[in-house]
């Protein structure tokens, strides 16, 4: 079994973080991440409020901080957890901790409607820089009202001949000087107060979505952006909603196991905010083994 004095599950912004921070204070971590580095930052067509950075792509930026962690010489492992085991700290019956961060962030929300599960890849899309070229010149519809789906349709914007943003409020939750280029652009049309009732399908090709008003919008693809649900469900802590709770040291319900990020409990989802749960949880992971000694 391998050993580790702290291993951190996921490389989102958070973990990665959490990982230099440890590195730099003397303290070699394990990295276990499922897919790419970078987590959400892989899904950001435009990052435009991240100190040091007046505009970079998401996967840039995730690339950037993971060539920082791998120049520090930090251990990561690509699989997938079966099982983890917080009372006897093991992983998948294979690696073992003294403590654990969990960073494994939170996942898109889906519309749950008639026929989705088998129009994913194939008409809805949950990401806009991953799928949007497939739709370049074709009309799209996006749903949500956060800065996200502004992010999202303005990014599509560029590639399709038309965005229709629907939302089921009157007002959008997002930052202002995107709703302000949304609003600017001439090819995005926005329907308030109405929601998505149904997919319509023809030869198995998304045709078009009825809203809940009955008005029918033509659409090659969808884009959906309503929301995140926190990836929790492989951990036995306390939680709320699924967001695990942490205390002021990003400890949870289980001695010496943290975690950071969008996965936790708190008022503000930020990159700058997981960047900084992680380098926190670090700094308290680095003072409590120093205790030890």
């Amino acid at each position: 079994m391998e050993k580790y004095k702290v291993v951190i599950i996921g490389s989102g912004i958070a973990g990665m973080s959490s990982a230099i921070y440890l590195k730099r204070g003397g303290v070699d971590p394990l990295i276990i991440e499922a897919s790419a580095p970078g987590g959400a930052l892989n899904v950001i067509p435009n990052i435009e409020n991240y100190p040091g950075y007046v505009n970079i792509s998401g996967p840039d930026l995730a690339m950037n901080i993971y060539n920082q962690v791998n120049d520090l010489g930090i251990k990561y492992y690509l699989k997938k957890i079966k099982k983890i085991d917080l009372e006897n700290k093991v992983i998948d019956d294979i690696i073992s901790f003294d403590y654990l961060i969990i960073a494994t962030g939170r996942r898109h929300k889906l519309l749950n409607l008639s026929g989705e599960e088998n129009l994913i890849g194939r008409g809805v899309s949950t990401c806009a820089l991953c799928d949007g070229t497939f739709y370049k010149g074709k009309e799209v519809v996006v749903v949500g009202g956060g800065s996200s789906a502004l992010s999202e349709s303005l990014y599509l914007s560029n590639i399709c001949k038309k965005v229709t943003l629907v939302h089921r409020k009157n007002f959008f939750r997002g930052e202002d000087f995107l709703e302000r280029k949304v609003k600017s652009a001439s090819n995005i049309d926005i329907i308030y107060n109405v929601n998505v009732k149904k997919y319509n399908v023809l030869n198995n090709m998304l045709t078009s979505v009825t809203l809940d008003n009955g008005k029918v919008i033509k659409a090659d693809g969808v884009f959906l952006a309503i929301g995140s649900l926190p990836n929790s469900e492989l951990f036995e802590v306390q939680k709320d909603n699924g967001y695990i709770v942490v205390n002021d040291h990003y400890e949870t319900s289980m001695k010496n196991v943290y975690a950071v990020g969008d996965v936790i409990k708190k008022d503000m989802y930020q990159l700058v905010t997981a960047s900084s749960d992680g380098a926190k949880a670090a700094f308290n992971i680095i003072e409590d083994i120093k205790k030890e000694d």
